[in-house]
């Protein structure tokens, strides 16, 4: 169920990126939930201190650049 719900909330968040891209990052965050859930937790931490959600998640995203790019190539 768990699963279900983050791939959910994933898709409607990617809604603007191509399939295939869509589809490589879901794959990741079911294979690596962990991550994909401190990634988000200090997403959450940057907005509650005032960012953007967009500013957030590219500056967390830059933070985890070499892991997550790992996962997808």
């Amino acid at each position: 169920m768990k699963e279900f719900l983050m791939k959910k909330m994933l898709e409607r968040q990617l809604k603007d990126i191509p399939k295939e891209m869509q589809d490589k990052i879901v794959k990741v965050a079911s294979e690596n939930p962990e991550l994909i859930s401190k990634i988000m937790g200090e997403v959450e931490v940057e907005v509650k201190n005032g960012k953007d959600y967009m500013s957030a998640a590219k500056d967390v995203a830059v933070k985890y650049k070499d892991q997550l790019s790992s996962l997808i190539s």
